[in-house]
């Protein structure tokens, strides 16, 4: 809170600016209004420096990651199925460049790291206290839970409790090792757990299983000690789904469903995965035909009935369209972009990762949260949302600008934008 009285009105609003996207995030398209903002403004620092922040070393992850992005959309566009679809979400991810531009100016300075890293958990911890106030009592501050899951400030037409909370779960709990020690990051591990298993997402079991492999990894250092916390983990969790399929009908069904895939028949993997092996089958088919652009970003669901088997419950008999996205980022990209957009997305994986190796320790303990975030977001072994959707995109843009913000390095003797006379890639620094 010291950090907080004495920075600037223009830092602190930045700061709130970025934190309002998250805030926001349960209320739908709403969470685009502080984005706007944000990339405004970073238009208006474009065009006041003549586009050096593009130049500068300290912020070339931003662009390249962002060409890594948007590139496979531009040029899936010229055989796209859909092309004016493709061509519109082309125009509308750009604005995800200065956006990311101008978060990286609203954490240039080390001290504004610390409370906005707080702040972030402050907001997982009311979303887990209001889930769990919905699990008790039946209500939250999204209304009553979904029939099967728990929906919490997310609404029980929204079911993005669990995939959210898992993937923020690495501010939440660094936040609560940081205060509360060993016994802290205990007591944030089981509150978290009780709503992303309630939530009733396996994807977000799976993201929240990797999240506690690298925190117990984190705490131990060594393998001899490593896999006695990662069992007693395993019990605790059996425990804790132990008793929640006893009280919780939804969980229930959920499990239920999940253990018809132990029969091993076709039929029974697809009902296990909620159709999604129809969904994938009717994604390799567009591989196969648009191998080298793919059909063109969020063209899924107008080439799907094209591929689909005869009788497919996804496929609209009126309007002919099918699922909206392939639920799995490797497929996600090939069927959508293709082989060019995934090569580019593994090329911006491989400079996401030597910034890491390359950062400072300073840097790396900024970039460890967001870093682990997006680890887990993107992790293939899993099922997904659209990447390229408005509502998902916007939310890994929000991590990703904030692992890049995380690798800026900032001299001491200048820690602010420069004069107006000093514009240029060579005096320039955020």
């Amino acid at each position: 809170m010291n950090t907080v009285a004495w920075m600037p009105r223009r830092e602190l609003g930045a700061l709130l600016v970025v934190l309002g996207v998250l805030v926001l995030l349960p209320l739908g398209r709403t969470s685009e209004l502080p984005v706007l903002i944000a990339a405004v403004a970073g238009i208006g620092l474009l065009l006041r420096y003549r586009f050096a922040p593009l130049a500068d070393a300290q912020l070339r992850l931003v662009p390249i990651l962002f060409a890594c992005y948007w590139l496979p959309v531009l040029l899936s566009g010229f055989g796209a199925v859909m092309p004016g679809k493709t061509w519109m979400t082309a125009l509308e991810t750009l604005r995800f460049l200065p956006f990311a531009l101008f978060v990286a100016w609203a954490l240039r300075k080390p001290a504004a790291w610390r409370p906005f890293e707080l702040a972030v958990a402050a907001v997982c911890a009311l979303w887990v206290i209001d889930a769990w106030v919905q699990w008790l009592a039946g209500f939250s501050l999204g209304g009553a839970p979904e029939m099967e899951r728990l929906s919490g400030i997310f609404g029980a037409d929204n079911i993005k409790l669990g995939p959210v909370l898992a993937v923020l779960s690495p501010f939440f709990l660094l936040a609560a090792r940081e205060h509360g020690g060993r016994f802290g990051l205990l007591v944030a591990y089981v509150l978290v757990l009780v709503p992303i298993l309630l939530a009733g997402s396996r994807a977000a079991w799976l993201s929240f299983a990797l999240v506690t492999l690298v925190f117990g990894w984190r705490e131990t250092r060594s393998l001899k000690r490593f896999l006695p916390l990662i069992l007693g983990a395993l019990l605790g969790v059996a425990l804790s789904a132990g008793l929640m399929l006893r009280d919780s009908n939804g969980f229930d069904a959920r499990i239920e469903r999940s253990l018809l895939a132990l029969q091993g028949t076709e039929q029974a993997i697809d009902e296990a995965s909620a159709g999604r092996l129809r969904i994938w089958h009717a994604a390799v088919g567009m591989i196969k035909e648009h191998p080298v652009t793919g059909v063109g970003a969020r063209g899924f669901r107008y080439d799907y009935a094209a591929h689909a088997a005869a009788g497919d419950q996804f496929v609209d008999a009126k309007t002919r369209l099918g699922a909206a996205h392939a639920h799995q980022i490797v497929l996600e990209l090939l069927s959508e972009t293709g082989v060019i957009g995934l090569l580019f997305w593994l090329a911006g994986s491989v400079c996401a990762v030597r910034a890491w190796r390359r950062g400072s320790a300073d840097q790396r303990a900024r970039a460890f949260a967001p870093g682990l975030a997006l680890a887990v977001m993107c992790f293939p072994l899993n099922t997904h949302f659209a990447f390229y959707s408005a509502w998902w995109g916007l939310f890994f843009w929000w991590l990703l600008a904030i692992f890049c913000a995380a690798f800026v390095r900032i001299p001491q003797q200048t820690q602010s934008y420069p004069a107006d006379h000093e514009r240029g890639a060579d005096q320039y620094r955020p």
